[in-house]
């Protein structure tokens, strides 16, 4: 058996290939293709296990040598190097590191998602981004106004009244080419908006699991399948708290002697599905029941923004139940659902 290191960049890809008693038995330099990826494997004179970092563009090499190595197994950066960190660091040191740790069966390792799962992680966080973009551009209108200390009465300055409003400001031109502009792109991004949350939805229709994590506050189709697309396999998480420390939801620890202070969150592991955890706690408050009373309590004495975090967390420990045991959120106090 080799074992094969990987150190992945934009163009090319560094190779280093070690036997069971670690010494070197190739290395090289390969253009990051599919062809000459799988060439280089193949050209191994035995079985090969391959490890790469989880770092930009690393499916894209996943995906062309899964049928041809043994086994593929993907790093946690952080951790990897904590483990092998190295004063001198050079494309081949690193891939070096991977394949001996790998030897070792000390490689720190990343989960790494089927293909169908990052497809739909890809078109879940588009249409967040859609929406940041839409968001920013409604921002800049309102800066604009700022500048002019314009007041307006709507509730929504972009529909149709608002508009109408808009179009009849009399604007140094600059800052009139800036409103017009910026109303286009809402345009074309709500059209992109509409598009893409169309797919949405029917995927989330084919998924029984969202219907169990829409039967809890807070939670909407597009949160649900957010949430299963970070998540993954439940299973990999044996534990409602080790759920909550991959979304970065878990105090920090400090622990020196015979002293142990928390912290703020860690915000490590997906950032994605912190996020869509917050929000969902968010819209949870505006529910009664359960949720909401467990929010307005760590408020009143911690104060709001920690009490949407304790509430993601909260949710999130919920949702882990609700995926383990196949099962909808009830809670008899409320008297509406999401």
């Amino acid at each position: 058996m080799l074992y094969v290191g990987l150190d992945i960049h934009k163009r090319y890809v560094v190779a280093i290939a070690v036997n069971e008693a670690g010494v070197t038995q190739s290395e090289a330099r390969l253009d990051n293709e599919k062809e000459a990826l799988e060439q280089y494997i193949g050209s191994l004179p035995d079985r090969a296990k391959v490890a790469l970092e989880a770092t930009f563009g690393w499916s894209f090499v996943y995906d062309a040598l899964e049928e041809h190595a043994d086994c593929i197994v993907l790093s946690h950066p952080k951790r990897t190097k904590a483990v092998a960190s190295a004063k001198i660091k050079t494309d081949r040191i690193d891939a070096t590191a991977l394949a001996q740790l790998l030897r070792m069966d000390y490689l720190p390792t990343a989960y790494a998602p089927p293909r169908e799962v990052r497809d739909l992680r890809d078109l879940l966080r588009h249409r967040a981004t859609l929406v940041r973009v839409r968001t920013a551009a409604k921002n800049r209108i309102h800066s604009v106004l700022a500048r002019y200390g314009i007041r307006h009465p709507f509730s929504d300055l972009f529909g149709k009244a608002g508009r109408a409003f808009l179009s009849q400001l009399e604007l140094r031109p600059f800052h009139g080419l800036v409103v017009e502009d910026n109303l286009l792109l809402i345009d074309m991004v709500n059209e992109s908006v509409k598009r893409v949350s169309k797919q949405i939805h029917l995927l989330s229709k084919q998924d029984e699991r969202v219907e169990w994590l829409e039967s809890m506050p807070g939670v909407g189709y597009y949160s649900a399948l957010l949430i299963l697309a970070e998540i993954g396999d439940i299973a990999r998480f044996p534990t409602a708290k080790q759920l909550c420390s991959y979304a970065g939801l878990v105090p920090s620890v400090h622990a020196s002697g015979d002293h142990t202070r928390y912290g703020r969150i860690t915000k490590e592991g997906s950032s994605w599905l912190r996020w869509i955890m917050v929000e969902a706690a968010q819209q949870a408050t505006r529910k009664p029941g359960r949720l909401s009373r467990f929010y307005e309590r760590v408020a009143r004495k911690h104060g709001r923004k920690p009490a949407r975090v304790a509430l993601a967390r909260q949710m999130l420990s919920i949702i882990h139940h609700l995926l383990t045991h196949c099962e909808h959120y009830e809670d008899p106090t409320a008297t509406s659902r999401a």
